[in-house]
């Protein structure tokens, strides 16, 4: 069952689709969709690959940025501020459970330049706390 997590307008974070979910998402508005979960994280856990192309198949664009255990880098952040940039419309992206999707989007946003707190409000009101995210959003949005 999908849980599709509304953050604005431009953006949605989800726990892991699968590739039957396709068809659900494209009717729900979304024209790309981010997968931030690595292969083989877990189990049974669907491939990348089967749901870049039920997502291909279907129209929607697709981007792979996984963030693993290690944590984000800067290529990560500069991939995710492409795939928003490049959408041309609502993007849904997801991991195991939304919070490194959510993670992601709040970093590209600080790197942006957005309001901290804004971007911080929007999380919390997807259900996720970006707190303990709060001192890498103000390191990234310091770079420029």
């Amino acid at each position: 069952m999908l849980d599709i997590r509304p953050i604005d307008a431009t953006i949605s974070v989800a726990p892991q689709i699968a590739p039957e979910d396709i068809a659900a998402i494209k009717a729900a508005g979304f024209v790309a969709i981010v997968n931030n979960r690595p292969d083989g994280e877990e189990s049974g856990q669907p491939e990348g690959d089967a749901i870049r192309t039920a997502a291909e198949d279907a129209g929607l664009a697709y981007t792979a940025i996984p963030i693993t255990h290690a944590g984000f880098s800067q290529p990560q952040v500069s991939a995710m501020i492409e795939a928003l940039a490049g959408a041309n419309g609502p993007i849904l992206a997801f991991c195991r459970s939304g919070t490194r999707s959510c993670n992601l989007w709040a970093l590209a946003q600080a790197k942006l330049g957005a309001d901290r707190d804004d971007v911080a409000a929007k999380g919390a009101g997807a259900g996720y706390s970006l707190t303990n995210l709060r001192p890498l959003m103000d390191a990234v949005a310091s770079q420029g």
